[in-house]
């Protein structure tokens, strides 16, 4: 396969697409930890404490995501860059890091969404049990 400009320009294009998503995720995350610290502040409990450690775990998954998808960013335009001084191994190795780091950011994504939906099942639990009562 010959590696040509507009391959690595593909990835540049659909990882950015992924980074707005997972940066939308931060922030989303980002403001209901301010108001969880503000919660825990005025009554602490359990309950806000575990909430607390499962959003500082994903959390870390989170930067981890966008770490990756960042480098996956910036492998892609040195690829180009290789491309372009007509370095063709290089940029060939350059893309395949790429590809990894999308990957690795993806599967971190996964892991993420997991803990969430986890989260999320204990909350909708909680619920059903108060309404068996």
């Amino acid at each position: 396969m010959e590696l040509t400009l507009s391959t690595p320009a593909i990835l540049f294009s659909a990882n950015s697409f992924v980074l707005l998503a997972f940066t939308n995720r931060f922030l989303a995350l980002a403001q209901l930890v301010r108001g969880l610290h503000a919660e825990y502040k005025k009554s602490p409990s359990d309950i806000l404490k575990g909430q607390i450690h499962n959003l500082r775990k994903r959390l870390r998954l989170i930067r981890a995501t966008l770490i990756y998808g960042m480098l996956s960013l910036l492998l892609c335009v040195v690829s180009i860059f290789s491309i372009y001084f007509n370095c063709l191994v290089l940029s060939e190795i350059f893309f395949i890091l790429a590809l990894i780091a999308t990957v690795v950011s993806l599967l971190v994504s996964i892991w993420e969404i997991q803990i969430s939906v986890k989260a999320l099942d204990m909350h909708l639990s909680d619920i059903e049990i108060k309404n068996e009562d």
